[in-house]
């Protein structure tokens, strides 16, 4: 049974098509939609978006390119017309009023393991702090043990490797740069609660990290002004810290192992349909990770196409849209779409 707010998905996906990478059928607006109530609540979808350079600097070959500046959108506003406006939440004023829940932001898969800063078989080019330049607002991060100390790192760290608490020094110097943005990780753990507490203080977060007592999400806007704006989600060993969220209590998702884009369906993996959150796995690996695989799925009229279904099917806005190698195909640009903020 969908729940009573799912009516705006069920307008937002009307006519949606499935997936063709030809043609998307043309949706109505969120923004249209969400001017009548739902649950007494926002009806729209939220988002991500503002993307101005992180000032941070990144250890291993990180550090955005000094012309990005001017060679990418502005994508707070999608247009290159200048920064957001001080009053804007992740980019946008519209997004403010709405709840975490009814946001759609754009994530990357093992976002850590990246080509600039030297990764073997990465699934990013890009590192963090480029990623969060960029308009990425959600990150998957695994973190193994390495040498006594929290790492990230995916599956075998010969194949690259970073501190978490670097990491983490990323994340926390976008968010004092950028204090009107909201970024979740999503993590992916090996090592006890506690390491991941200790790399949290020691990078300046643990003030920052909201935690979700139940009930209704909060509006962008009150976790702006609270300054909780960064949403932690564990896969497993969660729940202490209050912060440290069980991911799939919240969560539910897709497939996370397909090899070919038709097994990209919308059929629950994690979690329950009923939960508040909902993640989109979108990526391929066929036997690895690949710009090539990306160059289809990330594609607009397949990503769009695959949310809007996923919405129907689900009865939920997709909140996480996960993808490797980001900077292909228009994740971004997708989920301002999902949020009502530019035409599909």
């Amino acid at each position: 049974m969908l729940r009573p707010r799912t009516s705006v998905v069920l307008l937002f996906t009307l006519g949606a098509c499935a997936r063709d990478a030809e043609s998307v059928a043309p949706t109505p607006s969120i923004h249209d939609v969400s001017e009548t109530p739902v649950d007494a609540r926002s009806a729209s979808d939220g988002t991500e978006a503002g993307a101005v350079e992180a000032d941070a600097n990144q250890d291993g070959g990180d550090s955005p390119d000094p012309g990005a500046d001017a060679a990418s959108l502005d994508l707070a506003t999608g247009d290159g017309a200048g920064p957001a406006p001080e009053t804007a939440c992740n980019g946008h004023d519209a997004l403010c009023a709405r709840p975490f829940d009814q946001v759609c932001f754009p994530m990357t898969h093992n976002s850590m393991s990246n080509g600039d800063a030297g990764w073997l078989l990465p699934n990013q080019t890009h590192g963090i702090t480029r990623q969060l330049a960029d308009g990425v607002r959600g990150l998957m991060l695994d973190v193994h043990p390495l040498d006594g100390q929290a790492t990230l790192c995916h599956g075998l760290c010969d194949l690259g490797n970073q501190p978490l608490v670097e990491g983490l020094g990323e994340i926390a110097a976008f968010l004092i740069a950028h204090p009107r943005e909201v970024v979740s990780i999503i993590f992916e753990p090996y090592v006890a609660p506690s390491d991941i507490a200790a790399a949290m203080d020691a990078a300046g977060l643990t003030a920052r990290l909201y935690v979700h007592a139940g009930g209704a999400w909060p509006t962008l806007e009150s976790m702006i002004h609270a300054d909780t704006r960064l949403v932690v989600f564990a896969e497993a060993d969660g729940g202490d810290p209050a912060w440290y969220h069980r991911a799939w209590d919240l969560i539910s998702d897709t497939n996370y192992s397909a090899k070919v884009s038709a097994e990209l369906t919308c059929d629950l993996n994690r979690g329950a349909e009923t939960h508040d959150l909902f993640l989109i796995n979108n990526w391929l690996g066929n036997p690895f990770p690949d710009p090539a695989f990306a160059t289809e799925v990330n594609a607009r009229a397949f990503l769009l196409g695959r949310a809007q279904t996923c919405a129907a099917e689900r009865g939920h806005v997709p909140n996480f849209l996960g993808v490797d190698f980001y900077e292909v195909g228009d994740v971004v640009g997708v989920a301002r779409v999902v949020n009502g903020l530019e035409e599909p």
